[in-house]
């Protein structure tokens, strides 16, 4: 399997990661306009799947080094596969739920205060399963903190907008966005990625018997995602958050291969960044890696403020509000990086 040891290269992967978290939202942004969101994720979790496979028996069975694909599988113990089937279990309910409230609120909005979130909370918690992976705790803990800022200077900063487009009310569609962005935060930064490299072996040249290679835990991790998408994506069609019921039965019959492709691509966007963030871990360690794969919330932003202009007309101060929000994520990066220097 494809081994890293390079912290540079390491930080350069999980900068990728950034990329491909901050950008799959775009697809999703593509799709709404001719279907709903429910249609656009079963491809979405498909695309996970698939790309989790290739990546598994290419790039995770090529080389002399470490444990291939299929003989990493076949010895792995139950609970490392069941921690990771449940990572994709947990991220699946809580990626709906960002989804939802990138429907509702916007891609500006949704990702910093969701996937900030995420960050923050699920930054801690892998450095608690993995402290002896933390380089300097106190510049890890000084980047979050300055991610968590960013989070609340975006919510200031969309409450303005939304207050000046429903004339000073507050308006019940901003308020909802932000609190399902919220819960989506808490259960993607408590959940996924601690359960997943958990499960994982930490010497990458000789893995540990019993633990997963990442490009195992990769696989597994889908499989749970795929799975649970037959309950999770149900719920979310039959019982909309707001709007209309949606047919499951519309995927097959309303689809165009155009749609189904463009779901697909979001997928494996994504999970081409969640590949990266594993594999970097063997340098970067798992808490890093996460730390810097969720700075996509910044991506994220910049698509939605420059690309997708969810912020035209935004009344005066806005605008400063934004730079800050950037301001403070590019200085909480320079933190988080440091902290392993």
């Amino acid at each position: 399997m494809l081994t890293i040891q390079s912290y540079p290269i390491a930080v350069a992967m999980c900068v990728v990661t950034m990329l491909c978290w901050g950008s799959w939202g775009n697809t999703q942004k593509l799709a709404s306009r001719e279907w709903k969101y429910q249609n656009f994720y079963w491809d979405y979790g498909l695309g996970i799947l698939l790309s989790a496979l290739v990546i598994a028996f290419t790039l995770g069975s090529m080389g002399g080094s470490g444990r291939g694909f299929l003989a990493d599988i076949s010895q792995a113990g139950a609970t490392p596969l069941g921690l990771a089937f449940l990572g994709g279990v947990l991220f699946n309910l809580s990626n709906i739920l960002l989804v939802i409230a990138i429907d509702i609120a916007g891609l500006a909005v949704a990702f910093p205060i969701g996937v900030g979130l995420a960050l923050a909370v699920g930054t801690l918690q892998t450095a608690f399963f993995r402290p002896d992976e933390v380089g300097k705790s106190s510049l890890l803990y000084i980047g979050v903190a300055l991610v968590v800022v960013a989070i609340l200077i975006n919510a200031a900063a969309y409450k303005k907008l939304m207050a000046a487009k429903n004339g000073g009310g507050k308006g019940g569609g901003s308020a909802l966005g932000i609190i399902i962005s919220v819960i989506a935060g808490l259960l993607m930064g408590g959940g996924f990625f601690g359960l997943v490299s958990k499960g994982m072996i930490q010497n990458f040249a000789a893995p540990e018997p019993g633990l997963m290679t990442p490009y195992t835990a990769l696989v597994v991790f889908a499989a749970g995602l795929f799975v649970s998408n037959f309950l999770w994506n149900t719920i979310a069609s039959l019982k909309p958050v707001r709007g209309e019921r949606v047919n499951p039965l519309d995927y097959f019959t309303k689809g165009s291969l155009k749609l189904h492709a463009v779901g697909i691509l979001g997928g494996t966007i994504w999970n081409i960044g969640m590949a990266f963030s594993l594999i970097a871990a063997s340098a970067a360690g798992a808490a890093l890696s996460y730390a810097l794969g969720q700075c996509a919330t910044m991506v994220a932003a910049v698509w939605g403020v420059f690309i997708w202009k969810e912020f035209k007309g935004a009344p005066k101060g806005t605008n400063t509000l934004l730079v800050a929000m950037f301001g403070s994520f590019f200085i909480g990066i320079g933190f988080l990086v440091a902290s392993k220097l």
